[in-house]
């Protein structure tokens, strides 16, 4: 688990795809200390796990199935990645719940500064804007932000300086895709009123079935 507080910005040292699937090489500092083979990294908001470490990169395989469903497939060697380790039990919950796990991507539209801030403009698909509320939390390449407004296409948050200082989110320009994570709670309260509406459904269908064999 995470909490999208990003603790660096790496840089990408070797990217290795053949086929749909592959491995990353990224280089970092700070995230290293503690860090062992098999621990958990989020790089722009995707859980990989360490599969060989040296004193400045680790390395991470990646599968199709996060291929097609991130941004990570177009990364450049050279370019920044958020970079946050998974939270220890006796550390600050700065963030929100963030698994690792992206639904999908957006595409930045537009930015645009405002005083000290920027308000950053998604598009994103209906499956991911359903799941997002104004001043609830959304992870966009692993970083907890909270969302300032929503329409049906779209949605905006405000960065603030140190945010964009240590994130490699104002980096980036208008056309560019993010990886995004709905807030986890969300998707349980989704999936769990599909499912009271599919049994309640069904409920019915089993309640005139009966009425039907008793001649009602």
């Amino acid at each position: 688990m995470f909490t999208g507080i990003i603790e660096e910005i790496g840089r990408v040292k070797r990217i290795s795809i053949a086929g749909k699937s592959g491995s990353l090489e990224i280089g970092a500092k700070k995230i290293l200390g503690g860090t062992k083979v098999g621990d958990s990294i989020a790089v722009n908001g995707v859980c990989l796990t360490v599969t060989s470490l040296t004193e400045s990169s680790f390395t991470a395989d990646v599968m199709a199935e996060t291929l097609r469903r991130s941004s990570l497939s177009s990364l450049s060697v050279g370019g920044g990645v958020n970079l946050e380790r998974a939270m220890a039990c006796d550390g600050r919950f700065g963030g929100h719940i963030v698994s690792g796990h992206i639904d999908g991507t957006g595409k930045i539209s537009r930015m645009q500064k405002e005083e000290n801030a920027v308000w950053v403009h998604i598009a994103a698909s209906p499956e991911i804007l359903n799941l997002i509320v104004e001043k609830g939390s959304i992870a966009i390449d692993g970083i907890s932000l909270t969302v300032a407004a929503v329409t049906e296409k779209e949605f905006s948050v405000s960065v603030i300086p140190h945010t964009g200082e240590e994130t490699t989110l104002l980096s980036k320009k208008a056309g560019d895709l993010v990886n995004l994570e709905n807030d986890i709670i969300g998707k349980y309260v989704q999936k769990l009123l599909g499912n009271s509406a599919k049994a309640s459904s069904q409920a019915e269908k089993d309640d005139k079935f009966l009425k039907w064999l008793g001649g009602d």
